[in-house]
């Protein structure tokens, strides 16, 4: 692991750092914000997974989180979306290869190589940071925007028991059904669509849902609100009896204005969560 930057942010620091990655066999990038507290003891640890286009570095700068983070004693990760370099497969499109990663293990080439993003974010990135910083990995929550809070759902109800709370700002919430999804499942895992449930928030939350408290923040003029589908992922809580709350807000769009909006509120979510016994 070797250090691009680190600068000093609310008390805390704001790092940068690179490592090459088994999983998706390339360097990989990921930023992570460290409270004043872990100077002392490690701390809980907040998973943010970012959208479409997005790197590591959008979140953390236009999100807002930091300020939130250091006043609850809170980690934020922030990796990025899809493997990257010469010699990993790309996309004309914005919607797939590199930046649009969907938070899967791809089994068709030319992605299977190179794009195992959930072997990444489920277990390697997670060893890497908790074997180099003070942070408690009994200890985590995760959340997401677009693409990053469909992963976060996902993984969320896929690795029960390991995330204490998730959260999402504007997930894509049906991808099976939607034009975001179809066509990334059809390229990275193939035509059978039974492989494809697993990744599917809305069917997830209706077959076992998750294990802790769920909160949804989406903006009532998103433009993409037909990509997104909330409405698919709203019946599936409530068919499921999901503890949690879903919230369409008026007048809010897609984007980080929207994001660093309720931010507040999602970070004191996951740090009631985390600090409680």
């Amino acid at each position: 692991m070797r250090t691009i930057s680190e600068n000093k942010s609310f008390g805390g620091v704001q790092g940068v750092y690179a490592h090459e990655s088994e999983a998706c066999g390339c360097e990989m990038t990921f930023g992570l914000f460290l409270p004043e507290e872990a100077e002392e003891h490690p701390v809980p640890m907040l998973w943010y997974l970012s959208g479409l286009t997005c790197t590591h570095e959008n979140a953390m700068v236009k999100a807002g989180a930091q300020q939130w983070a250091a006043e609850y004693g809170v980690a934020l990760v922030f990796p990025d979306t899809s493997p990257r370099g010469k010699g990993v497969a790309d996309d004309e499109a914005f919607d797939l290869g590199q930046g649009a990663g969907f938070y899967l293990n791809a089994v068709q080439d030319p992605w299977a190589k190179h794009y195992k993003m959930w072997d990444y974010i489920a277990d390697e990135l997670p060893r890497i940071v908790t074997a180099n910083f003070e942070v408690d990995d009994e200890r985590q929550s995760i959340t997401g925007h677009s693409m990053g809070g469909h992963g976060a759902l996902t993984l969320a109800m896929r690795l029960q028991g390991r995330f204490r709370s998730v959260s999402a700002f504007a997930p894509i919430a049906s991808p099976t059904t939607s034009d975001w999804g179809r066509k990334q499942f059809a390229a990275y895992l193939g035509p059978d669509e039974s492989t494809w449930a697993d990744h599917d928030a809305s069917l997830r939350m209706r077959a076992v849902g998750f294990d802790g408290p769920v909160l949804i923040d989406q903006g009532a003029k998103d433009q993409f609100l037909h990509l997104l589908k909330p409405e698919a992922l709203a019946e599936a809580m409530m068919a499921r009896r999901q503890p949690g709350q879903m919230r369409m807000q008026p007048g809010y769009d897609h984007s980080y204005y929207f994001v660093s909006t309720f931010m507040a509120d999602h970070v004191a979510f996951h740090a009631e969560n985390l600090y409680a016994r």
